[in-house]
C-alpha cells in the first residue's frame, strides 16, 4: 500500500539530489531511521534502490546537458564497483550483516563525516588548487590512482550504509580535480557514478529479501518528478547555500543516530 508520508520524504530528497547531487543516502537513510523508525538494514536496502532509480531520472537531464565527466566516472567505477561487489558476495555467502549491532552507529558516523565534508569543501578545494598549481606533475601522477582508491572507499561505505556516494564522492572529486570539476560537472559526474554502484551494492540486500517494495514505490512516486525538476534547476543556480543547510541537518541527524 502506498504511504504518502514516504512519498513526501521522497519528493524532498529527490529535489535535493537533482539540485546538489547529494542526499540519496546521506539524507534519506537518516529520515527513514529517525522519522519513520525503519530498521537499519531495511533502510539501507531500500535506500540503495531508491537512490539508483531516482538518480537515473536525474542523470538523463545532466547527460543531455553534457556535464558528465566520463573519464573520472570510469576511474571511480574501477574502484567502487569491485569493492561493492565484494560486500555483496559476503552478504550472499551468509555473512550476517543484518545482525551487526554497529550498523546504526556506522550510518551515523558516515552521515556525520558527510556533513563535515560539505562544510569544509571550499577550504579543501583551495588546498587542492594550491597543490595542483604548485606541484602539477606530481599531482597529475597521483590523480588517477587516488581516484580509484577514492572509489574503493565509496564502494565499501555505500554497500554497508547506503551513505557516501553523493557527498563523500563530491568532496573527494573536489579535492582530486579542483580545476576540472565545475559545480555542474561535479553534480552530474557524481550522480552518474552512483547509479551502478547503488545497484551493485543493493543486489545482496535484494537477494536477501531486505528491500521493502511498498516503501520503495512510495518514495519513488515523490522523488522521480522532483529529481528531474532539481536537475533542470541545477544548471541555473548554485547549490552552495543548500549544501550548508543540508550539512547542518545531516550533522544533527548523525549526532542523533549516534546518541
Amino acid at each position: 500500500m502506498i504511504d504518502w508520508s514516504f512519498t513526501l520524504a521522497g519528493a524532498l530528497t529527490g529535489f535535493v539530489i537533482g539540485l546538489t547531487g547529494v542526499g540519496g543516502g546521506a539524507l534519506m537513510t537518516p529520515i527513514l531511521l529517525l522519522v519513520f523508525g525503519v530498521q537499519p538494514v531495511t533502510a539501507v536496502a531500500t535506500d540503495l534502490w531508491f537512490a539508483a532509480i531516482t538518480k537515473i531520472a536525474g542523470a538523463r537531464v545532466h547527460h543531455t546537458n553534457g556535464n558528465v565527466d566520463w573519464q573520472v566516472v570510469k576511474r571511480l567505477w574501477s574502484g567502487s564497483l569491485p569493492m561493492a561487489l565484494l560486500v555483496v558476495l559476503l552478504v550472499s555467502m551468509g555473512t550476517h550483516i543484518t545482525k551487526v549491532d554497529w550498523l546504526t552507529k556506522g550510518i551515523g558516523i558516515v552521515v556525520l563525516i558527510t556533513a563535515i565534508g560539505l562544510l569544509t569543501a571550499p577550504r579543501m578545494v583551495a588546498l587542492a588548487r594550491k597543490k595542483r598549481t604548485g606541484q602539477p606533475e606530481r599531482f597529475e601522477t597521483m590523480q588517477s590512482i587516488l581516484t580509484v582508491i577514492a572509489g574503493a572507499i565509496l564502494g565499501v561505505c555505500v554497500a554497508l550504509t547506503s551513505v557516501g556516494a553523493g557527498v563523500l564522492g563530491s568532496v573527494m572529486l573536489l579535492y582530486l580535480y579542483p580545476l576540472r570539476m565545475t559545480p555542474h560537472r561535479l553534480i552530474a559526474t557524481d550522480i552518474v557514478h552512483a547509479i551502478p554502484l547503488a545497484v551493485v551494492a543493493g543486489l545482496g540486500y535484494l537477494f536477501a529479501g531486505k528491500v521493502d517494495w511498498w516503501m520503495l514505490i512510495s518514495l519513488l512516486l515523490g522523488s522521480v518528478p522532483t529529481v528531474v525538476a532539481g536537475s533542470m534547476l541545477a544548471s541555473k543556480i548554485t547549490g552552495r547555500w543548500i549544501q550548508i543547510a543540508l550539512a547542518c541537518v545531516l550533522a544533527a541527524a548523525g549526532l542523533k543516530v549516534l546518541i
